[in-house]
């Protein structure tokens, strides 16, 4: 069983069959609903998969189920819940206090973690960005601080607060903000939340600890991307870049839309070659400033 999450579960069930699927759901809204009710069946370990495979194929109830389900898939829909859950990009622009016209993008990785940056939508200048952890429990988004450029004493600070989700937008009543969906996570190969955990030098893989406070970490949804370099020890903040990217044949493209460091690098396309090796994302080709990197990602753990 994978550890990232799953797909849309609702296009299999609508062909009124028993859903088998494996624990790690609970960040998606309407597989909560379906196990709840009975309608998906969740089991953790090869042991439950045997035993309610023998089950589907001999017990007179999961008959009946196959009836079951288009009750539920028809109840859901009544409700609009017809999308995964958060996961993915969402994007907002506004003009702010100071006239500026700000693009606010927010993104929710399937293992549980998030980042909000605030930019220019004109210029590309770097304004602002926070994120960290993020659970969903029914309406509410708890989220745990590991960065905050305005300000740092949040960070280790937990804060709570009702989200809305529709079909297509997510909004915090509480602020009367509503952010539009980007992406649902799925369009790219490498979605989920990566730490930078080595490279290679002179040919030779050298890798380092993850679990340490200071940390550069890359979230990345279907098309989006933001890194993120970071020290929840201290709370300091050292960088921070993002934008649109693509996977395709090999190659990892990049279109910078903010960059903390260097606002003349905004606009920039950059191409590398990837490749997911044993688990580790090998990034190759070269830096925005140029330089030679192989550079080796590690998928962080599930929050």
């Amino acid at each position: 069983m994978g550890n990232t999450g799953l797909h849309n579960i609702l296009e299999a069930c609508v062909f009124n069959i028993p859903v088998v699927i494996g624990k790690n759901y609970k960040k998606f809204i309407e597989s909560v609903d379906l196990v709840r009710k009975g309608g998906v069946i969740s089991i953790k370990n090869q042991i439950e998969f045997n035993n309610q495979f023998d089950k589907l194929i001999t017990d007179e109830k999961y008959i009946i189920m196959k009836k079951i389900f288009s009750i539920i898939i028809i109840f859901l829909i009544s409700l609009e819940i017809n999308c995964q859950s958060l996961v993915g990009s969402w994007e907002r622009v506004h003009e702010n206090y100071n006239g500026i016209k700000e693009k606010q993008i927010v993104i929710f990785t399937s293992q549980g973690y998030q980042s909000i940056s605030i930019f220019n939508a004109e210029t590309g200048e770097f304004i602002y960005t926070n994120g960290g952890t993020w659970k969903l429990e029914g309406d509410n988004l708890t989220e745990m601080v590991e960065f905050d450029t305005r300000n740092p004493e949040r960070v280790g600070s937990e804060t709570t607060f009702k989200i809305k989700i529709n079909k297509n937008s997510i909004s915090i009543p509480s602020m009367q903000r509503t952010w539009n969906r980007f992406d649902n996570g799925s369009e790219g190969n490498l979605e989920g939340a990566w730490l930078m955990g080595g490279r290679y030098r002179n040919g030779k893989k050298q890798m380092r600890k993850i679990d340490g406070p200071r940390k550069t970490m890359k979230l990345l949804s279907g098309k989006r991307f933001q890194w993120i370099a970071y020290n929840t020890e201290t709370k300091q903040f050292m960088g921070t870049g993002g934008g649109i990217y693509t996977t395709k044949d090999g190659k990892y493209s990049e279109i910078i839309e903010f960059f903390s460091r260097d606002n003349s690098k905004v606009g920039s396309k950059l191409k590398f070659e990837y490749e997911l090796i044993n688990g580790e994302w090998n990034h190759k080709g070269f830096s925005s400033k140029g330089d030679p990197l192989h550079e080796i990602w590690v998928k962080r753990k599930n929050y």
